[in-house]
């Protein structure tokens, strides 16, 4: 027998396929209301990136177009999350509340406050798998509550059974009577810059981004998600973060076709930090493992190294790429966070900081674990790995074409010597010298490291 009403809380899961708390909330309830609620301590947050925010509103309006196709509105609100899921519980008398399981310490503190006010009014809290592939707790160690090591959870991962792909429901019954609100502008939500070249968000382009990738680059994945000026890699991320698409759909979906092993191995790594950071949510701005280091303080640098004027034109070039797009390739991600925890000896977390603020991708797990991967404090089993940027530069690029896309003062050198211009070339053309001198800073950070 159908129950009251449900009310389903998107958060990470803007999309309506493969969605299971939307389908389980459809077929336990005679109604369901769809909810998204702007919270407050994500608006009075440290970082309020732009990017995000009108990433976010593009596919919060797109979502509400899916839903209204389906008989539904997506209901809007703003304020303390808890506070307003519950008003809303309330008002439409839900019997439950229906929400996407997350792994972040601020989604386990927001998801414990909702459960503490809604049992005093006999409402349950159901959560539901969808922002991995595999939900943490179904890949454990034998004794342990997570996998510190990538390659073993990765063994165990690809031999565990999935759970089947959810087809977006053809018919939703809404409640009616509830006040939908309406969706703020980006300047009410982030007054922040906004990068010119951004990517749109919503499920309906994020599909169709998948769909066209699928078709032309997974079977060359391989071979060229390193291609700096091929720049073949998905694109995918940003639309994972906000679950405009399920990972385990684009898996599922993947799986079997030619280069698709890479690809799910890459789907697998968003996985594995989620489930570290659920067992480790100080893992978030904490060294996963503590080396002893000592940063250097240095806010010149930083601010070059954050402008796109280190005189490294690979590093330059992602930077100004991460301003211009709020996105940067990945391959040059981790070129950019080596120079500036080994070769300028800046902590992690200023570079974390910075890529949060632009990055539409931009998310905890994935962003600070892998910032500690480069940094030596995370998961690599080589905590002493270095990214020497001008052979990194000519490797991934080696005619100069992902620079002069980006470096503007590059643009008129032809080939791959832009990789190794000398002084009087650099003054010529307005670039400056390397701030500083790879061998030397690298020397400098193994004695700190000793």
């Amino acid at each position: 027998m159908a129950m009251p009403t449900g009310v389903v809380v998107f958060t990470r899961d803007l999309r309506v396929h493969d969605h299971p708390a939307l389908a389980a909330a459809i077929r336990e309830h005679k109604s369901i209301v769809p909810l998204f609620v702007f919270d407050d301590a994500v608006a009075n947050a440290k970082f309020r990136p732009a990017n995000r925010a009108a990433f976010l509103i593009d596919s919060l309006a797109d979502l509400d177009v899916s839903l209204q196709s389906r008989g539904a509105k997506l209901a809007v609100r703003k304020g303390n999350w808890a506070d307003q899921v519950l008003a809303v519980a309330k008002e439409s008398k839900a019997s439950a509340i229906h929400l996407t399981e997350d792994v972040s310490g601020f989604a386990l503190r927001r998801l414990a406050e909702l459960r503490a006010l809604a049992v005093e009014f006999e409402i349950s809290v159901v959560t539901h798998p969808g922002v991995m592939v595999i939900s943490p707790g179904d890949v454990l160690p034998t004794g342990g509550d997570h996998f510190k090591v990538f390659t073993p959870y990765y063994r165990k991962w690809i031999e565990l059974p999935w759970r089947p792909v959810l087809r977006a429901p053809k018919e939703i019954t809404a409640l009616e009577g509830i006040d939908p609100g309406t969706l703020p502008s980006i300047k009410e939500i982030s007054p922040g810059p906004l990068s010119p070249n951004r990517i749109m968000g919503g499920e309906s382009i994020g599909r169709k981004v998948f769909s066209s990738w699928r078709t032309s680059h997974l079977s060359k994945y391989d071979e060229t998600r390193n291609d700096l000026p091929g720049d073949e890699t998905s694109h995918l991320s940003a639309y994972l973060h906000f679950g405009c698409i399920s990972p385990l759909e684009i898996a599922t979906a993947s799986i079997g076709r030619d280069g698709a092993d890479a690809w799910v191995r890459q789907l697998c790594w968003r996985d594995f930090y989620h489930q570290v950071l659920a067992a480790r949510p100080d893992a978030s701005w904490a060294d996963f493992k503590h080396r002893g280091d000592h940063w250097i303080d240095d806010p010149a640098a930083l601010q070059a190294w954050k402008e796109g004027r280190t005189g490294f034109p690979v590093v330059d070039a992602g930077m100004r790429q991460l301003l211009d797009e709020g996105f940067m390739h990945n391959r040059t991600r981790m070129i950019v966070a080596s120079f500036l925890t080994k070769d300028l000896g800046i902590d992690w977390r200023h570079g974390a900081r910075h890529f949060l603020e632009w990055l539409t991708d931009g998310d905890i797990a994935n962003n600070n674990l892998n910032w500690q991967w480069t940094a030596g404090t995370g998961t690599d089993t080589n905590p002493n790995r270095i990214f020497n940027p001008t052979v990194q530069g000519q490797r991934f690029d080696p005619k100069g074409e992902y620079v002069r896309r980006y470096v503007n003062e590059l643009a008129s050198i032809p080939d791959g010597s832009l990789h190794t211009l000398g002084p009087l070339e650099r003054a010529a053309l307005g670039y400056p010298d390397p701030i500083v001198d790879h061998h030397e800073a690298i020397a400098e950070y193994r004695l700190r490291r000793a």
